[in-house]
């Protein structure tokens, strides 16, 4: 029996998910094993290389957007695109058997509107047309309204990684999944010129020889360990449950503006098209809102504090049942404070 092109990219981008989503668990484990042993992720520490779980969730990733790539080509957008939704299902669940991680139910909601308004975008975007040649793409590539955008994306990296990120990195998660996302759009453009390489080249069409060849090349390296970097701060430092959800959003936002302008897919659209899409731009940003506000926030241990907990929550003195003594220094204070209290 033989299989179709689109069955064989639907197979492959089922897989994909499977794959993203379960490194979304694998490497926020290996996180925080690394970050029990040195420095975080989160705050600039890089001993997550030495975790083997972390290296075990890289490689599941990469498997998965390998499997992702090679879907595309067989697969129009409009039917890969919209399956990334898997990841973040897989993802909630692991991370709610796994990490322990819960998500509230307005979050739950928003994480929904989240995915409803994806697909509505991704369904209403324009259908993209495949350059043929290596040159053709690098044409549009070049073109002015295309560089316009390079240029203001680059700025807005530039602006969140100089100026946001050591104000807000840690409180805010639009900062690291906004490099993520920015600079994941022009992943997508440099991977669809390499894809292009690769089948001429085995076409009997030799690209190897092409100056653009090696600059998509370049710049698909550059983007993919800038957003791995930003992803594992925005991983260690937020809920997973949230990250998924987000990250796709805005990174299938992003490729989809990159891929307009680029492609100039959508001079085509009509009225009704163009709605939808603003809809789904709506449902996307109501349901970003609410997960942003609803997600739970890890306590911050200060140093030099004793912390009365049980499992669930900060308590009082009085209703504590376990203590956590952070400082060897207060352990005279609280010895004190026990004879006082009994006495």
């Amino acid at each position: 029996m033989t299989i179709s092109d689109n069955s064989r990219g639907l197979i492959l981008a089922i897989s994909s998910s499977l794959f993203i989503g379960t490194s979304f668990i694998l490497k926020k484990k290996g996180l925080k094993r690394a970050a029990a042993a040195g420095t975080r992720a989160g705050v600039g520490g890089y001993t997550y290389l030495l975790e083997p779980l972390w290296w075990a969730g890289m490689i599941t990733m990469i498997t998965g957007e390998v499997a992702n790539f090679v879907a595309y080509i067989y697969a129009p957008a409009v039917l890969v695109t919209p399956l990334g939704v898997l990841s973040i299902i897989i993802s909630a669940i692991l991370a709610h058997f796994m990490l322990k991680e819960r998500l509230q139910k307005l979050g739950v909601l928003g994480c929904i509107s989240c995915i409803v308004g994806s697909v509505v975008i991704v369904i209403h975007a324009p259908q993209e047309h495949m350059p043929s040649s290596l040159q053709e793409i690098w044409i549009l590539a070049t073109q002015p309204a295309f560089l316009i955008y390079v240029a203001a994306t680059l700025s807005m990296v530039l602006a969140l990684i100089l100026h946001f990120e050591p104000r807000y990195g840690q409180t805010n998660i639009l900062v690291y999944l906004g490099i993520c996302s920015l600079m994941g759009s022009f992943t997508i453009v440099s991977i669809k010129a390499i894809g292009i390489a690769i089948k001429l080249t085995l076409e009997g069409i030799s690209q190897v020889a092409c100056p653009q060849t090696w600059f998509f090349l370049t710049v698909a390296v550059i983007c993919v360990i800038t957003q791995l970097n930003y992803l594992n701060k925005a991983l260690d430092t937020f809920n997973t449950a949230i990250v998924s959800p987000i990250y796709y959003v805005m990174f299938t936002t992003m490729t989809i503006i990159a891929s307009a302008i680029m492609f100039k897919d959508w001079a085509g659209q009509n009225v009704s098209d163009i709605v939808s899409e603003i809809c789904g731009f709506i449902t996307v940003l109501s349901g970003t809102i609410m997960l942003h506000v609803t997600r739970e926030q890890e306590p911050v241990t200060v140093p030099g504090t004793i912390t009365w907990y049980d499992g669930e929550r900060i308590k009082s003195m009085e209703d504590g049942h376990y203590i956590l003594l952070h400082d060897s220094e207060y352990l005279d204070s609280y010895s004190a404070l026990a004879k006082d209290s009994r006495s």
